[in-house]
């Protein structure tokens, strides 16, 4: 491993290999400082033509007897001429590197100029837009950089383009000049800031322009459809004007750079991004129109202030190494769930916290791939596979729980002490650490190693002891999921409920086994109801007289947090099989009110419909569910719930009766009463029926003909051949995502692959699966971060036999020294495949 090898000799030349290695990091680190970049780029109309480019390096070096890697990641013949201090010189590009040469090199400021032609991987061209995304290690796909996270940098920009695009940069427009069918833009020079935040987006967007409180705010967007624009504009910028001042305020800090502009991308591979005064986000998470549920308002919210938090936390202060990019995730995650708070009215905190972050956060952490939020990184070409569930999901849950151990003004106190001590600099999370630790009594370093450094959760257990109706003694105990002896030092709630009242106390789990002595003397409840505030980690107890009261309980964070352990015990084969469990739900439809407790429980109970049901166990089940949540869209009062219950009856609609109820919907365009449904809506019933072969002809065909906006069109169009009746044609599908430039949207990509791969295509489509995991490394190398996982996630998540289980053993046999990052990916997203194996009866 790099970061033990010996020390280099003052004139040994670093090695050169693939990708960006923590040595050459850190000595690059150590000899460069003051970097500006000016880049030009001609950006032509058609896709297909290639993009050249010219740009200037500086750099201050502090010695120059060894040669300097500089980073691009393209063939040969893309790199063209270098010149270093006014002098052409025959650099070579060797293992994505160009090698300037030492004796070209000076101590001080040095001057490198390279024209190129730029790397299509992370340009993301479309026929009429383009934009670039470069994290966690991409920049150098696209141009000759510099790239690891703490070699901030400026860039200076100027795009040439077709004359009717328009585009955004880091620095603000200053100038424009046209000249025949093209127009030269001038972007100011950048803020310092690292390379992956590097950024523009071109093409034909529409702008609009606001002053929100003193700030101009610049956005571009493609969409097409007046009701969702209606709709959203406003509320776009009043949530990213609220995120702002929320964030100044708790950090005491104005927004650190020169401006504040944001375009929504279609189908966007994430759902945001937080590049310095460009932010791109997904544009139909931005877009809603007035049949959008409270959580895609809840969820659009979150994501504005998720991305606007990094501004702070990321931009402003970044990590040295992406070994700590969870740092900027989990901070901007904690964040926006604060900013959501008071954003949002009637917005129930601890509810939506609940929701979103545990189930996430329990579907990595449970499984055989697990890894721990901070985890070692020896080169950025493997970077991308840090991300996932964890950090974005259980780090949001340590955190809360760090700031329950500190209490909140003792964390905001030292969260501002370490933006300020940080600004526009790098730091790791020792160093956040050693500046909170100085605040609190608590042993920040041994909390630190269970929660941070360690993957996995614990598993409690109870022990009550009454004596004449009354408590005598409460115990609770953890170990490990593994059945480790360790402990996840946390605070949670356990309710006492009785027939009139429930009582709550707090639980502080510090030790392995803890007495709960204000429990003592207390009256002998019907049942305790574990984690009833929904803020602790693990796998908790489950009472089976819980089941009588769970949907009489008030509180909806208790039900919720109810629901929650009775998946996870079922899971872990305790407590209810499936199909009780998912008559349990099923009972329950018309009773549950609160619509993010209808999204949990609906969510799990079509998971277990179709991964823990056999074939057999589904036909026989489907028309009473079915009937069940018709009814329950029926009598449902709130329009957003009902439009919930309808896309559930659609996901798992079996019967004739309930294909022909869809068809007639999608057919006349009449939703059921108070049931909203958009464009993008009656795409998705469409395809539901195409998967289900329903039969009438050219269901996808008359969809492709009613669709308006153009972006949509090429979506369906390219999924269309997944959802084929043809086997030769899906089977030409697959074939084709051999071919990098078939993965380009990897969005749709996704989609499709969860239609060709689903259960009642699982027959024929899984011959694909040795081939999916044989293309895995590939994806990594030319898919962007979240994309294996994703891959991995369409194809296997819905496999329920022990064929398909054997695929993925035999391969992971058949290779024991598989990338390890990948292997975990692996295992993560085949870990409901392997529970279904165990746990589907027939």
């Amino acid at each position: 491993m790099a970061s033990c090898s010996k020390p280099l000799a003052s004139s040994e030349a670093i090695p050169v290999e693939t990708g960006v290695a923590k040595e050459l990091a850190d000595y690059r680190k150590q000899v460069l400082s003051h970097i500006s970049y000016d880049i030009s780029l001609h950006i032509p109309e058609q896709k297909q033509q290639p993009i050249p480019g010219h740009e200037t390096i500086t750099f201050r070096l502090s010695e120059n007897n060894r040669p300097l890697q500089l980073d691009f990641k393209e063939a040969p013949d893309h790199l063209q001429e270098v010149w270093v201090n006014g002098k052409k010189v025959s650099a070579r590009l060797e293992k994505e590197h160009i090698i300037l040469p030492a004796e070209n090199l000076k101590v001080g400021r040095n001057e490198v100029k390279v024209k190129f032609i730029a790397g299509d991987l992370s340009l993301n061209r479309n026929q009429d837009y383009l934009y670039t995304l470069l994290v966690p290690d991409r920049a150098r796909t696209v141009l000759p950089i510099f790239d690891q996270p703490n070699l901030k940098a400026t860039f200076k920009l100027n795009l040439t383009l077709p004359k009717d695009w328009n585009a955004l940069a880091n620095g603000a427009l200053v100038d424009s000049t046209l000249s025949g069918n093209n127009k030269s833009y001038t972007f100011a020079t950048s803020d310092t800031i690292p390379t992956y935040l590097f950024s523009f987006a071109a093409g034909r967007f529409k702008h609009v322009k606001r002053d929100m409180k003193g700030t101009t705010m610049h956005f571009y967007h493609r969409e097409t459809d007046s009701t969702k624009i209606r709709e959203s504009m406003g509320p776009i910028f009043q949530i990213h004007s609220d995120a702002l001042a929320f964030l100044e305020d708790y950090t005491q800090i104005p927004y650190p750079f020169q401006k504040f502009d944001f375009v929504a991308i279609p189908d966007f591979q994430y759902g945001g991004m937080e590049h310095v005064g460009a932010i791109q986000y997904k544009a139909s998470t931005l877009f809603l129109d007035e049949g959008a549920t409270k959580d895609q308002k809840i969820s659009r919210s979150n994501l504005i202030a998720h991305e606007t938090a990094h501004m702070w936390f990321g931009d402003l202060v970044t990590m040295q190494w992406f070994d700590d990019v969870w740092m900027k995730e989990v901070f901007a995650n904690f964040m926006a769930d604060k900013v959501t708070q008071v954003a949002l009215e009637n917005t129930n905190y601890d509810m939506k916290f609940l929701v979103d972050h545990f189930p996430a956060a329990y579907s990595i952490d449970r499984t055989a791939g697990a890894n721990p939020i901070r985890q070692p990184l020896e080169n950025l070409q493997d970077a991308g596979s840090l991300y996932g569930g964890i950090i974005y999901h259980k780090a949001p849950v340590m955190m809360r729980q760090l700031e329950r151990l500190m209490g909140k003004e003792e964390l905001r106190k030292g969260l501002q002490e370490y933006l300020k001590t940080y600004a526009y600099q790098n730091a790791t999370w020792p160093d956040l650490i050693k500046i909170l630790d100085d605040r609190t009594p608590a042993d920040l370093e041994q909390w630190n190693q269970v929660w941070v450094n360690e993957a996995g959760r614990p598993i409690f257990t109870h022990d009550l002891k009454t004596d004449k109706g009354k408590i005598e003694q409460l115990t609770v105990s953890q170990k490990g999921e593994d059945g480790s002896e360790r402990v996840w030092p946390q605070f949670f709630e356990i309710a006492l409920v009785y027939p009139n009242r429930i009582e709550e106390l707090t639980v502080d789990m510090t030790e392995s086994k803890v007495v709960v002595e204000d429990a003592a003397g207390k009256e002998a409840p019907q049942f305790i109801l574990f984690n009833s505030t929904g803020q602790g980690y693990g796998v908790f107890p489950v009472d089976e007289a819980m089941l009588q009261r769970l949907y009489t309980l008030q509180d909806p964070v208790q039900r919720a947090s109810a629901y929650i352990n009775l998946y996870e015990n079922m899971l872990n084969e305790r407590g209810l099989r499936p199909a009780q469990l998912l008559d349990f739900y099923h009972k329950g439809l018309t009773r549950e009110q609160e619509e993010l407790n209808i999204k949990l429980l609906t969510g799990q109970l079509s998971d277990m419909y179709w991964q823990l049901l056999t074939p057999a166990q589904r036909q026989q089940y489907a028309a009473q569910l079915e009937g069940s949540l018709w009814q329950a869209m029926e009598q449902q009062k709130a329009t957003n719930v009902k439009k919930l219950l309808f896309k559930i009856f659609q996901s798992i609609a079996l019967t004739k009766a309930a294909q022909d109820k869809l068809y007639q919907v999608w057919q006349k365009q009449v939703p059921p009463a108070d049931v909203k449904l958009n464009e993008d809506d009656y795409t998705s019933l469409a395809l539901a029926l195409a998967v289900r072969d329903y039969p009438a002809e050219n269901i996808l065909q008359q969809q492709l003909s009613r669709i308006q906006n153009p972006d949509r069109q090429k979506r369906l169009e390219y999924m269309m051949p997944a959802l084929s009746p043809d086997v030769q044609v899906r089977d030409a599908f697959f074939a084709s995502l051999k071919e990098a430039g078939n993965r380009e949207k990897e969005a749709w990509v996704a989609s499709a692959l969860s239609y060709l791969h689903h259960p009642l295509r699982a027959n024929t489509s899984q011959k694909y699966l040795p081939q999916s995991l044989q293309l895995l490394e590939e994806i990594q190398h030319t898919g962007d971060i979240f994309f294996p996982f994703n891959w991995l996630r369409a194809t296997f998540g819905s496999y329920q036999t022990t064929a398909a289980a054997k695929v993925v053993r035999d391969f992971l046999a058949a290779n024991p020294d598989y990338n390890p990052m990948l292997k975990a990916k692996i295992l993560q997203a085949t870990d409901d495949l392997f529970r279904a194996e165990q746990l589907v009866q027939e």
